[in-house]
């Protein structure tokens, strides 16, 4: 159903007229936009005919002012509600006022962005096409052919972005209030977060029995679930840019050595910060755009090994982040590390903790080299899990404090605590 840029009112009223409405899915759209303004498409014909009327000139002048005053009036309701339901973003200029203009026999639907510039609604995107000639449709018929009628749509918003169509939820919404609504959908952004009791998974695993809908989240077929785990995971995901200052973490170990530091030195990082682990250096810049292009703080935390020279070298980072707030963890050691990891920071304590879970004992001479802590484990014991010893740590620093750490473990962590308090104020 959709509205046409630019409707011929006389050919419109003669097939209206003698039952000729063969264009339907034109026709149907565009004789909604004439109940949203009030009008029929012969008494706007008519109006176009101005040699039929020179009996009275005045009056038919009368009647074109109306139409114009009546006109402008529908345009600015109509750019209203779009707008609400659109959420035009300005920054990109996107289209945000609509204006129904008659010339003629002419019905012209105009859309007009921040610019200025004008262009008829058939020169915008498919989603805003979509869009408007579904508000117009609905609205309109709302009250008169779907007065109290159950609306029932199937996979609306397809041609719209994803975050469109978040928004059109709303719209939705705004249905139901006049005429109850169901809507079927396999998009996970038309599932909203604040009305999960009202989704019901629907599915089709026997044809003999039929189609079933559920009345709780449960389903026989895994893909029926999967649009409501898609939405779900993405509303988890969208947490993480709540934060306005972040520290981007290769791992969850990096997560777990940063929170015991934290707790040792009885929690002095800023309680603002989120502490974020992305996996692996590799997927440093996807987070670092992200976090970037919503407008919040960022540092990142890299070890100073291959994989992090690799990620702190990236276009995407630098631009992201800046290269000040690319941290190495060779920055906050007094001594030289090859490959130096977070765990370098308390490879004396982390040594003491290591015998404890292994009973293997770690030599001065060992200690002192200029190797990465973790590689000095694992030649003692080539079964250690990383996940193994970062928790073993975290219950350490459970029941001690930084007294406990050495001075110089003590000045590594105070400078990593200090200089990321430093790069997010």
């Amino acid at each position: 159903m959709r509205v046409k840029p630019r409707i011929h009112l006389e050919r419109l009223a003669q097939r209206q007229e003698n039952n000729q409405l063969d264009d339907k899915y034109f026709d149907y759209g565009n004789i909604s936009l004439l109940k949203f303004l009030g009008y029929s498409a012969r008494e706007l014909a008519n109006l176009g005919k101005p040699n039929e009327s020179q009996a009275d000139p005045e009056a038919y002048a009368r009647s074109l002012d109306d139409r114009f005053y009546r006109l402008n009036a529908a345009s600015i309701n109509l750019s209203q509600s779009i707008q609400e339901i659109w959420n035009p973003n300005n920054k990109t200029d996107e289209a945000s006022n609509l204006e129904i203009v008659a010339d003629g026999q002419s019905l012209k639907v105009v859309v007009t962005d921040l610019s200025g510039a004008k262009v008829e609604l058939d020169q915008r995107s498919e989603g805003f096409q979509w869009m408007v000639s579904f508000f117009i449709v609905f609205e309109s018929q709302a009250d008169n052919d779907y007065k109290n009628c159950i609306l029932l749509l199937d996979e609306p918003a397809t041609s719209l972005h994803a975050l469109k169509q978040k928004e059109f939820i709303k719209t939705i919404s705004k249905l139901a209030e006049k005429n109850q609504t169901i809507y079927t959908t396999h998009s996970p952004f038309m599932i909203s977060q604040d009305e999960l009791d009202l989704v019901r998974i629907v599915e089709l695993t026997d044809r003999s029995e039929g189609t079933k809908v559920n009345n709780k989240i449960v389903s026989n077929d895994p893909a029926a679930l999967f649009p409501l785990q898609e939405a779900l995971g993405y509303n988890l995901a969208q947490s993480m840019f709540t934060a306005k200052k972040n520290v981007l973490l290769e791992g969850l170990t990096d997560l777990w050595y940063l929170e015991g530091i934290n707790s040792l030195f009885d929690k002095n990082l800023d309680p603002n910060i989120a502490l974020l682990p992305v996996g692996s250096s590799s997927k440093i810049s996807y987070y670092a755009s992200m976090l970037s292009n919503n407008d919040l703080k960022t540092v990142a935390l890299l070890d100073s090994d291959n994989a992090g020279d690799k990620a702190a070298t990236q276009d995407t980072v630098i631009h992201s982040l800046g290269a000040k707030n690319i941290l190495r963890t060779q920055e906050f050691l007094n001594r030289d590390v090859i490959n130096s990891e977070i765990e370098d920071l308390i490879r004396v304590t982390l040594a003491k903790i290591f015998h404890n879970e292994c009973g293997i004992e770690i030599s001065s001479e060992e200690l002192e080299s200029n190797k990465p802590i973790i590689d000095i484990f694992k030649r003692n014991n080539k079964e250690l899990s990383k996940f193994q010893l970062s928790k073993a740590f975290l219950r350490w620093a459970r029941e001690h404090d930084s007294s406990d750490l050495t001075d110089e473990e003590v000045q590594n962590c105070q400078k990593l605590i200090d200089t990321i308090n430093r790069k997010l104020k």
